[in-house]
């Protein structure tokens, strides 16, 4: 009788990986999606009515025609690259526990991902949204958290896992700074404005805690802690009735933050720490954003620009 594929020598790895990862405290939001492509490769190795081959036996050449098998299912190189990543990742802790010896996912070449320019609202588009989720005249359960919640995604340029994960006493109301735990749980301090500050100062009265000592910044309609899915569909919402703009969701703010501190003057570098970026070269794409804008503006307004 075929061994079962909860009990497969692959599936053991992919949990002890996991299992790792907890250890490791990683984010749930991370545990969650490493799960979903695991399991994704998994079913992929698991011919019907066998186990899956042991991870030591899947060879360079079989995890090739696995990324080949993602190509003809339609998914974007983006996506595809992530999978490959957490593959490498998984055979990675499994060559560092002695399971296996060689990490052939490393003898995979990444998929090239096309270069895509972040949608950025203008200054103009974004102060606009915000004012009108200001005036709060859509019938909301919570529109001063809503506020809120805009103010610091465009006036911090915060990640909406890093949004969410805000606790009361991250906030230095004082000195308007902001304790933020990044990717890798690695805390960075960003500033915050008047605008932010009248928005914290208007919600705190109306935040409706379901425990006293619910810590969570933002709350949900339960008094728990809003999720990531809740608050982009806020996002959404706000977006589509105030803006007309479906496409917009927590990252464009995020990118108009960068590329108006940028066309205003700031430093790369400081808009690095800023964001929490590891690398300047991901911070440097809104220097390329800013060009786009600067190239559409001297073609709509110059006469030497136009034949």
């Amino acid at each position: 009788m075929p061994e079962s594929e909860s009990t497969s020598e692959l599936a053991q790895a992919i949990d002890r990986y996991l299992a790792d990862l907890r250890l490791k405290n990683a984010s749930p939001h991370t545990l969650r999606n490493y799960a979903v492509d695991l399991t994704d490769f998994n079913e992929y190795f698991s011919p019907p009515g066998a186990a899956p081959p042991a991870p030591a036996s899947i060879t360079a050449l079989e995890l090739r025609e696995w990324l080949g098998s993602l190509y003809e299912r339609g998914l974007d190189p983006v996506s595809t690259r992530r999978k490959l990543a957490v593959v490498r990742s998984l055979y990675r802790f499994l060559t560092r526990e002695g399971s296996i010896e060689t990490n052939v996912a490393r003898l995979v070449r990444t998929p090239k991902a096309p270069k895509r320019m972040p949608i950025v609202p203008s200054a103009e588009q974004t102060n606009g949204l915000i004012d009108s989720v200001a005036l709060a005249e859509l019938d909301r359960p919570q529109p001063e958290r809503d506020l809120l919640l805009f103010e610091l995604l465009y006036g911090c340029g915060l990640r909406i896992s890093e949004l969410v994960g805000l606790d009361l006493d991250d906030f230095d109301r004082s000195e308007h700074w902001i304790r933020v735990r990044g990717k890798g749980r690695k805390e960075r301090q960003v500033p915050y404005g008047s605008k932010a500050a009248s928005a914290l100062d208007l919600y705190l009265p109306s935040r409706a805690p379901a425990r006293p000592d619910e810590r969570a910044l933002l709350l949900s309609r339960r008094g728990t802690r809003l999720s990531d899915r809740t608050a982009r569909e806020v996002v959404k919402f706000y977006s589509r009735m105030l803006a007309g703009d479906g496409s917009l969701h927590p990252h464009s703010f995020r990118h108009a933050y960068a590329t108006h501190l940028l066309a205003d003057g700031a430093d790369l570098r400081a808009i690095q720490e800023l964001l929490g970026h590891a690398r300047l070269s991901t911070t440097q794409k809104y220097t390329q954003v800013s060009l786009t804008d600067l190239m559409a503006v001297y073609d709509r307004s110059h006469p030497k620009a136009r034949g």
